[in-house]
């Protein structure tokens, strides 16, 4: 039974023989634990599904050339966590990715609540400890293995596990709570087992055997998986953002419209009757007609009748050319106030994906500087990809944002103890069409917050919310 062999034998069995039945046992074990790693660095799920197709595509592709006590569900941890890498950096430099959360720093023993909290550090911590621990944590709390099977993955004890484990454990708890979290190792423990890994969707394994089996056939296949992109124009909340707005400033034309048809309709009765009456007055004066001809006070009637119709016929007319006017104008109206908000929410969102862009720059730079985070924008071109112009200067923007527009306050020094602080922020707060203000705030940990106002004064939701050291370290 497939089920039952180790995973190193299935994997030589599909090296040496092909075996799509062996693989597929390999995909359907470790699909959930690829997918959850690749989903906790990218927040999107559509991504994570190409990041896990890579993976498993890379594993079809370099089977035979593994080493022999090569530990898989490490290598796939680690492969999938560095694909999820590359993919973000990726993203930053198409500007196109949005990331956001915002890290509650409240202590809880709740291993729901611990989750959230330790859900964005915790690939972060992971790749911190040593490569014995990190397999340890990943065979006991990714793939639930028993403290003998861990054992006897590592090539040792059980109770050598045990202790590999627990020393593990203790380790991520305090790279926690260097980073403002305060857990014990026992909610540690079981906030990971509970939540690291979840079922990806329905059918992937299936898909991604497929795609992974063909994919080893073409050294191309990961380049072409890598470059995919998903732009999406507009968020759900944004069409419904939208959809309210129209509804609301459509409402003052609808009275209008209503109007206007029921008088159309009053006029075309009135129409139909006026061009009755020529029809009757012309059968009343045929020659061969069987009615004898109407008297002279009938056809004075009959004129006075139509003289009367044409009258109120033109006043409807008129009526209904005013309505009319008002419904343009309130068309106008709408089409103007509509298109005022599309752009300001349009100008927002690319401030926000941008401002997420340097969040990430920041947090990538960081890693690679000994947890310093930049003070200048201009420290990050590699990261934001940032091209010369055509005098060879740097440029500053990124599609229509200028990064020169936001504040870079130093939060060295104050991250560990403020894992909410501002790293920039926008200089200038902007006026939205329904008069309130806004500020675009970015944090340390990547996270962006867009803070209203109804005066502009945002000093006291600062004070509330979160640690802004001042731009000046002398002051």
């Amino acid at each position: 039974m497939m089920q039952d062999r180790e995973d190193h034998d299935l994997l030589r069995d599909y090296a040496e023989r092909g075996s799509g039945a062996a693989f597929a046992e390999i995909v359907r074990r470790h699909v959930n634990q690829v997918y959850s790693t690749a989903l906790r660095h990218t927040r999107n799920a559509h991504q994570a599904e190409e990041i896990t197709q890579t993976v498993f595509t890379l594993l079809a592709q370099k089977a035979g050339t593994l080493a022999k006590g090569v530990i898989l569900s490490g290598w796939l941890y680690q492969t999938a966590r560095l694909t999820a890498v590359t993919s973000v950096r990726s993203e930053i430099r198409r500007a196109r990715r949005e990331q956001e959360a915002l890290m509650s720093n409240v202590p809880e023993e709740n291993e729901a609540e611990a989750w959230q909290q330790i859900a964005p550090l915790l690939d972060e911590a992971l790749d911190r400890l040593e490569e014995k621990d990190r397999h340890a944590i990943v065979l006991r709390f990714f793939d639930g293995k028993s403290m003998k099977q861990v054992g006897l993955a590592l090539g040792g004890s059980e109770d050598a596990a045990k202790m590999r484990i627990s020393r593990a454990v203790e380790k991520l708890r305090h790279i926690f709570l260097q980073r403002g979290v305060t857990l014990s190792a026992a909610t540690i423990a079981g906030a990971v087992a509970a939540h690291a890994v979840q079922a990806a969707p329905a059918g992937l394994a299936t898909a991604f055997t497929s795609a992974a089996l063909s994919g080893a056939a073409l050294p191309t296949a990961t380049h072409a998986i890598l470059a995919t992109t998903k732009t999406i124009a507009m968020t759900t909340a944004q069409k419904l953002i939208v959809a309210a707005t129209v509804s609301v400033l459509a409402g003052a034309g609808i009275f209008e419209a209503c109007q206007a048809a029921h008088l159309r309709q009053q006029n075309l009765v009135l129409e139909q009757q006026q061009a009755q009456l020529p029809r009757e007055r012309a059968a009343a004066s045929d020659p061969v007609a069987v009615a004898p001809a109407p008297s002279t006070s009938a056809s004075t009637n009959d004129n006075n009748e139509l003289l009367k119709l044409r009258g109120e016929v033109a006043v409807l007319r008129q009526r209904a050319d005013a309505a009319d006017e008002k419904v343009r104008a309130a068309e106008q109206k709408l089409a103007a106030e509509l298109s005022a908000k599309e752009q300001f929410h349009a100008h927002q969102a690319e401030v926000v994906n941008t401002t997420k862009m340097v969040g990430l720059a920041m947090r990538i730079w960081a890693g690679d500087n000994n947890g310093l985070y930049p003070t200048n924008i201009m420290d990050m071109t590699n990261e934001l990809a940032l091209k010369p112009d055509a005098s060879g200067n740097i440029s500053s923007k990124m599609g229509n944002v200028d990064l020169f527009s936001f504040d870079y306050p130093n939060v060295n020094g104050f991250v560990q103890d403020h894992p909410n602080i501002v790293a920039g922020r926008e200089q200038m707060a902007r006026q939205a069409p329904d008069g309130t203000w806004q500020r675009i705030y970015l944090f340390a940990d990547g996270s962006v917050q867009i803070a209203t106002s109804f005066n502009g004064d945002f000093s006291g939701w600062e004070k509330a919310n979160t640690y802004i050291p001042p731009m000046d370290p002398g002051q």
